[in-house]
């Protein structure tokens, strides 16, 4: 059982026979009111994103969520397959189960899909990818501003903002919870 005042950003809950992840939460207390929390929720099964408003005290049940680590292998048409490491079982899951996830992953990474009640329904890739830059502006002499920065477009399509220095072929450190770029690894 977590309550909504324990709510905290990827927090997981069962809300109307539904999985849900809390996006953002915010605690209002009104004058003369009991406190409430104010969320944007996630449904894992769909995407679909809802605000609603629940009493602090407000108890909910965590959703039995199966974790298991499976390989992506390649996409056909709109399915992508994912294979379990230990059954070798072959997975598909369609786009809209991959969400923002596609951005991030490429052939033969290694990822967490959710199960609920038995179905996959979400994709969780690792919380830090190394990608190739395939576009991006050149460099040129003088861009020093600190701060500043140029999108580069990935392998997987997933654009991002980038220092300068940032050229065609590099291979970055990107965060997938931010989709920001961490460091150059080669």
């Amino acid at each position: 059982m977590i309550t909504a005042g324990d709510f905290r950003k990827g927090s997981k809950i069962e809300y109307k026979g539904e999985p849900y992840e809390v996006v953002d939460f915010q605690f209002v207390k009104m004058q003369q009111r009991a406190p409430i929390m104010r969320t944007k929720i996630k449904s894992l099964k769909t995407g679909r994103v809802l605000e609603e408003n629940f009493p602090a005290g407000d108890k909910f049940e965590s959703p039995a969520l199966e974790k298991k680590e499976m390989q992506y292998l390649y996409a056909q048409d709109d399915l992508h397959y994912f294979m379990d490491m230990e059954t070798y079982e072959q997975v598909p899951l369609t786009l809209e189960q991959l969400g923002d996830t596609k951005k991030f992953i490429k052939e033969n990474m290694t990822v967490s899909i959710l199960y609920y009640k038995g179905d996959p329904i979400t994709v969780e890739p690792p919380m830090f990818v190394e990608l190739e830059v395939a576009e991006t502006e050149p460099a040129f002499k003088g861009d020093t501003a600190s701060g500043s920065s140029k999108p580069a477009k990935l392998e997987t399509g997933a654009v991002v903002k980038v220092p300068f220095h940032i050229q065609v072929g590099d291979i970055l450190k990107i965060d997938t919870r931010t989709s920001e770029y961490i460091e150059k690894v080669k």
